[in-house]
Parts: structure tokens; C-alpha cells; sequence
């Protein structure tokens, strides 16, 4: 008899527990599951990952530079990047993609960094270009900048800790030994797990300067020697003192940019050389060609990037009789030709983020070199010790040459040799031993004398190193002596220019350049709107629709009159008849959704006018409840278009409708019922997704339906459906009631 197969039994996995290696599963709180799994990570992406240390480094850029230091590339030629990445994997096995983007930054091809670190040859892309792509690892070659010996000086002399790499198989620096504040010098940006870091890079000259005044002076201005910061891609600083002093006290603020531009008359052009460093080429350029299709920017004739071997380089053509200082005032206000850069100076201190101003990070970055400077005197007081310590034992050979010599032959065990030295001259072991190494040849007077002469200069060497590491006032000496040092030989002019008395940009004018004039606007229910003239109305004939569709509403207003088109998606977008074209009744007008850039399925629920922004909104839901909002909570001060959250969403909208002043209003419900109310009733809120006060008692499965002007809805008997508090039930709709006059419904 054949034996049936057991079939393995399924393992049923419990989503709310953690399986083990047997297949059950145990139940785990979630905030044990966030201690032990999430809070590892997020801890290991703040100290190992994103956040940059005092040494103005990440742990990626510190491999990176560390491996080209090791491989010999400070003084040595270049290599194929591809090299490169390849060795640093054995400290950082993050991928060579991760890698090698870490080594774009740093290159000097990329313009990234004021002082790039790492000397590039062939395409590494370019910070200002959002689509210019960089050559693979296998095309380019590297090697480092001469600057990066101010980041290794040392580094041999026991003045950072080194730590395992993740194998343990090698070592690595825990922090680079940087002469210089390299953190406020070098541009960096991270995004942690709920923090960040943006870091703006400031002029070297000018930082190392202000680190020797803080250390000669804790008092010291900062703005007086630090004026404000300088990018790679140079452009123009609007100073502001107060935002300046806010950044360099608290670590966080913001700076603003500008492009640097020139008019070229004979070509009657303006030529852009520079952009703020928060940009790029290509989103100046899509910004102003959308612009330009808007109809908003009628001055410029066209606008191309002609960038080449010779840097960066926007052009615009103008039109006739075009100011250019008022298109860049213009441009400037519509662009990011004039952007902001937010600072969050986050920095990692001891393991711990800290978000400091200048005046702090420097304090800490000069505690910190001071012990760098001080383990590099231990280690170099250590050092000479210890060759002190072997010349006092050759010195004693001097007493007596031929003795030691003796000693030795006399000898016949090999391991007796040190012993008998150390007998026969009263040495320890580690001066015998260096006796004992002593080649044959230089076993001679001249010889001994010309080593221990040394003696005194050593003991001298050894007491003036101990001098400056007991005396606070020579260690900061010797730094400021150092910053002196890379200032003169790596400091370089400012890139980024400063506006002290910058001209402000004018407010936007556009109701002075739209013209304003009577029109009548007719908008359809699928959401075509037509803005005709009155003379065109009057040789119109009958207005034209889309098949299956008809008209919604009619109004006479003026050109430069606002509107807000609510959607079922609880967004609101906000536009001027001046922004559509004037159109015919034969023609079926602008759709909505596609002029307003709606969003895919999005759909049109009601459109009211703004006038003055003076009255209040009223939003009617399906689920009897009414809403009541000042028209001013969609006043913007900015030309934002859309907004988010305009009405609430906890039912679907039926009917929107812009009051100036209170009114009486009928609701009618599916089931055949309606009430008459006054809006009097109903409490503005200041919130628009407010939720509303029910005004309407549904029986159920029955919806709110429609909401309309008690003058506009044909009712007879008014009494009969009039309440006199909310919410009501209503009354059955009788039938001489529910006939509705044919008029224009106005908003």
C-alpha cells in the first residue's frame, strides 16, 4: 500500500506579532518594536549618515578622502575614479553609485564646494544644472586638491582617534584633523530622521579671520570680520542685519540671493552670469517660458542657455523699448532668479546634534583643534623622549668603548648579549638594545659623540613642547599661527557679491496692466467659461454649448474681477477674468479644469466671485449641514492660485454661494421635503474646513439635494416651510410649490 505524501504544514503568520525561527509568532507592544527596530535606525542615519561633525565632514566624505589620502593621490597623479570608489568600499560598502556621487560633490568639475577637495578631470556635471548628468566612474580621474593637506597634517601623530572600519579588518579616522573651521567653509546638506542640516559656506579668509578674533576676543562682533556668506556660484547677497544676526546667534534664519546680470546694449539683451546657489539653469528657464505662455512676461522676445567652457551664461532677448532694470525687478519677483537659502546649522558634537550659531560652532571647533594640538605634542614630547632615552645609554658607552665590545665577544649565548649590557653599564633592556643593534662600523668614538651631541637640544626640544602644552596663551598661539597660515596661502576673493543698499522689488502691479471694462460672464455645468464684451454681446446671437450641456449662470461684472472655483477634491483655485481671453457667444469658451490646471479627475462643484472679499461663503453638504465662512479666508496676499483644504470634507458638497448679506434660503432633501431658513441663523467660522451646524433633519437614506435663494425657488407657501430654528425636518414639497420660474440664477 503506497503511503500518501504529508504535505508540509502552512505556516500562518500573525501581522500583529513577530514570527521566530520556529514558525509561532509572539506578540510585541509597538513601542517596544520602535525601541528595539526603529530607533537603531533612526539614530545610525543622525550620527552616521547625514548630520556633518565639527571637522565639517560626513562619514562618507571623510572615507572617501581618508582612501585617496592612503592610496597616495596628495601628491601623487590622478587615477580613474572607478579606482577610487572601488578602494573606498572597504571602508563604506554603501554601493559605488553612493560613492561616486559623494565624490562629484567634492570635485572641483562640479563647483559644489568654494574649495573643492577633490582635483577632477573630465564631466563631472555642475551644481547650477538640474539635468546636466555626470560621466560614469570608469571615464573620469581624480586626485586630491593641495587644500586636503591642511585636512591629514598630522593625522600621523596620534591627533584623532582611529577606529575599526565595519569588518574590522583596517583602520580608519574617527574625525579629520582640519587646520581650518572646514565646516563653515564647506557647503553641506542632510536629511536626517526627524531633523536636517543646511549648512551655507562662508569665505576661508574671512572665517579664519574670525576664529583668530574670537580667540584673541570672546567679545568680538563677528559681523564686523564675517559679513554674511559666499557660494561656489557666486551671485549677488541682499545684506539684511537683523536676518544675519538672527543666523549667526541661533543657527537658524535665512539668506537672500540674487542673480548677477548685465545689460548688453548693442545686442539690446541682458546676459545672466550667475544664479543663486539654491537654483538651477534649466528651472529659471521653465519658469520662464511658462511665464511667457501665461502672457505674464510680454518683454522678452526669447531666453536660451548658452553655458560653455567659459562658465554659466542665461540670455535674454528684449523686445523694443523694454527697461531692463524693471524686466529683472519683474523677474526677480515671478523667479527663482531671487531665492531664499534657509540655514539649520545642525552639527554633530560629541555624538550629540546641536543646532549652534557661528559664534558657537566656532567655540567648539577651537576646543576641539586645541586637543588635536595637544595630542600632536604628547605625541611628538613622546616621540623624542624616547629617543632621548636611547642616546643617555649610548652616551655611557663613551665611558668605555672596548668594554662593550668585550662584553659582546665574551659572550656565547646569543640572549645573554642585552643582559650582560645592561650588567656591565647599569642601562635598562631598550638601551641595551639599541647598543646591541649598533653596526660594527660605527662602533667608534667620532661616531658615539656625533649621536649623543644631540642630547641637549633634545632635552631643550622636550621642555619647549612641554612649555606650550601647559600654557593655554601658546597653545591658542600656535593656532591662530596655523589659520594664519592656510589663510594667506588657500584664501581667495569673495564669489558672492553683497548689496548693502539693495533695491527692493517693486509689489506686483498687475491690476494696473490689466484694463478694466464691463463684461458678462456666462459659465456652463461642465465648466466652460465665456467673458464677453457688451458690444459683442449686442451683435451676438444665441449662445453655443458643448452638446449635453448648458448653461449654469450669467453675471455682469468687469475685467478685472476675482473668482473661486471650488472642486469636489476640497481644493479652491483663484483667478482673474483678466487671465482668460475675451470670447464670442458663437464659441463654446475656456474649460476650467484644463485652463485652472486641475488635477486628474477632478471636477467643478461651484464657481462665485470675490468682489471686495467683504461678505461670507455659504457651503451646503449632502449631509444636511451648512457652513458659514468670511469671504476674507480666501483673500491671499501672494499670487498663490490654489488652496488646499478650502472647504470641509467630511461630506460631499452640493452647492457653494457668495452673500453679501444675509438672506433667505430654501433646502430641498431627496425624499421630496423642504425648509426655509435665514442664514441669519448660522455663526461665521473662522476656519474654512469648518464642519458646519446642521440645518436640515434627514430621515435616512435621504441627502440634502439643492439649496437656493427663497426669491428663485417658485414657493407659494412660504409659511408653510419656514422654520424658525435649525435644524428642521421641513415640509412635504406640495405640487404648486414645487414649479420653478425660469430666471438667471446670479451668483
Amino acid at each position: 500500500m503506497a503511503r500518501k505524501k504529508q504535505e508540509p504544514e502552512k505556516k500562518k503568520i500573525n501581522t500583529d506579532g513577530i514570527m521566530d525561527l520556529h514558525g509561532s509568532t509572539t506578540e510585541q507592544p509597538i513601542s517596544e518594536t520602535l525601541e528595539l527596530n526603529y530607533m537603531p535606525y533612526a539614530m545610525s542615519v543622525i550620527v552616521s549618515r547625514a548630520i556633518p561633525e565639527i571637522d565639517g565632514f560626513k562619514p562618507s566624505h571623510r572615507k572617501l578622502l581618508y582612501t585617496m589620502y592612503k592610496m597616495g593621490l596628495l601628491t601623487g597623479g590622478r587615477t580613474k575614479s572607478a579606482n577610487i570608489v572601488g578602494q573606498t568600499m572597504k571602508l563604506n560598502p554603501h554601493g559605488d553609485a553612493a560613492i561616486y556621487e559623494t565624490m562629484v560633490r567634492l570635485a572641483r568639475g562640479n563647483e559644489t564646494l568654494l574649495h573643492p577637495f577633490v582635483d577632477s578631470k573630465g564631466n563631472f556635471g555642475k551644481v547650477y544644472s538640474r539635468d546636466m548628468a555626470y560621466a560614469a566612474s570608469r571615464y573620469t580621474e581624480a586626485k586630491l586638491e593641495n587644500i586636503c593637506t591642511e585636512l591629514f597634517k598630522d593625522i600621523d601623530s596620534d591627533t584623532v582617534d582611529m577606529v575599526d572600519n565595519y569588518d574590522a579588518t583596517m583602520k580608519e579616522p574617527s574625525l579629520l584633523p582640519t587646520t581650518f573651521p572646514n565646516v563653515l567653509v564647506s557647503a553641506n546638506q542632510g536629511i536626517a530622521v526627524g531633523m536636517a542640516s543646511n549648512i551655507c559656506s562662508f569665505n576661508l579668509r574671512e572665517v579664519c579671520q574670525t576664529a583668530i578674533a574670537l580667540m584673541e576676543n570672546p567679545e568680538h562682533d563677528i559681523l564686523e570680520t564675517l559679513p554674511g556668506p559666499d557660494f561656489s556660484t557666486g551671485g549677488q547677497l541682499l545684506f539684511d542685519e537683523a536676518a544675519t544676526r538672527e543666523v549667526y546667534s541661533t543657527g537658524r534664519g535665512s539668506f537672500k540671493l540674487r542673480a548677477k546680470w548685465n545689460y548688453v546694449k548693442e545686442g539690446n539683451l541682458i546676459e545672466i552670469t550667475q544664479i543663486p546657489y539654491t537654483t538651477a539653469t534649466e528651472v529659471i528657464l521653465d519658469k520662464v517660458s511658462e511665464l511667457m505662455k501665461l502672457g505674464k512676461i510680454k518683454e522678452i522676445a526669447d531666453m536660451r542657455d548658452e553655458t560653455d567652457l567659459g562658465g554659466l551664461k542665461l540670455t535674454i532677448d528684449l523686445k523694443r523699448g523694454v527697461d531692463p532694470e524693471k524686466l529683472m525687478q519683474k523677474l526677480f519677483r515671478l523667479t527663482t532668479l531671487q531665492d531664499s537659502f534657509p540655514c539649520n546649522f545642525n552639527i554633530l558634537i560629541a555624538g550629540m546634534p546641536r543646532v549652534m550659531g557661528v559664534g558657537e560652532i566656532l567655540e567648539e571647533w577651537t576646543a576641539w583643534r586645541t586637543d588635536c594640538v595637544k595630542r600632536r605634542l604628547f605625541f611628538q614630547i613622546r616621540k623624542k623622549e624616547e629617543r632621548l632615552h636611547l642616546l643617555k645609554g649610548l652616551k655611557r658607552i663613551l665611558l668605555d668603548i672596548d668594554k662593550a665590545i668585550a662584553i659582546i665577544r665574551e659572550t656565547e649565548l646569543d640572549s645573554e648579549v642585552i643582559p650582560n649590557l645592561m650588567i656591565g653599564f647599569g642601562i635598562d633592556e631598550v638601551q641595551a638594545g639599541f647598543v646591541a643593534e649598533i653596526k660594527l662600523r660605527n662602533i667608534n668614538k667620532e661616531y658615539i659623540l656625533k649621536q649623543t651631541k644631540a642630547l641637549d637640544q633634545l632635552e631643550q626640544e622636550i621642555d619647549e613642547l612641554n612649555d606650550i602644552l601647559n600654557s593655554p596663551k601658546k597653545l591658542k598661539k600656535v593656532i591662530i599661527q596655523e589659520l594664519k597660515a592656510v589663510a594667506d596661502k588657500y584664501g581667495q576673493d569673495r564669489k558672492t557679491e553683497i548689496l548693502y543698499d539693495a533695491q527692493q522689488i517693486a509689489p506686483e502691479e498687475e491690476e494696473e496692466a490689466a484694463p478694466d471694462y464691463p463684461v458678462t460672464v456666462f459659465v456652463s455645468q461642465e465648466g466652460y467659461l465665456k467673458k464677453i464684451t457688451a458690444q459683442s454681446l449686442r451683435m451676438s446671437g444665441e449662445q453655443k454649448f458643448k452638446e449635453g450641456d448648458s448653461l449654469r449662470f450669467s453675471r455682469e461684472t468687469t475685467n478685472r474681477a476675482e473668482f473661486l472655483v471650488f472642486t469636489d477634491k476640497f481644493q479652491c483655485y483663484k483667478s482673474r477674468l483678466s487671465d482668460f481671453e475675451d470670447s464670442k457667444a458663437s464659441l463654446l469658451g475656456d474649460y476650467l479644469p484644463q485652463k485652472l490646471g486641475f488635477e486628474p479627475g477632478e471636477n467643478m462643484v461651484d464657481l462665485v466671485f470675490c468682489g471686495d472679499y467683504k461678505g461670507f461663503v455659504l457651503f451646503f453638504f449632502e449631509n444636511g449641514k451648512a457652513a458659514k465662512v468670511p469671504l476674507s479666508a480666501y483673500e491671499t496676499k501672494t499670487n498663490r492660485r490654489k488652496l488646499t483644504g478650502a472647504y470641509s470634507d467630511k461630506s460631499p458638497l452640493v452647492k457653494v454661494m457668495a452673500l453679501d448679506a444675509d438672506a433667505q434660503m430654501v433646502l430641498y432633501s431627496s425624499d421630496g421635503r423642504a425648509a426655509i431658513f435665514s442664514t441669519a441663523q448660522l455663526l461665521p467660522k473662522t476656519t474654512r474646513n469648518t464642519q458646519g451646524v446642521a440645518v436640515l433633519t434627514l430621515k435616512k437614506k435621504a441627502v440634502l439635494q439643492k439649496a437656493v435663494l427663497l426669491e428663485e425657488s417658485g414657493i407659494v407657501n412660504e409659511g408653510r416651510y419656514r422654520t424658525k430654528t435649525i435644524p428642521s425636518a421641513g415640509s412635504l414639497l406640495k405640487e404648486e410649490d414645487a414649479v420653478e420660474k425660469q430666471q438667471t440664477f446670479e451668483v
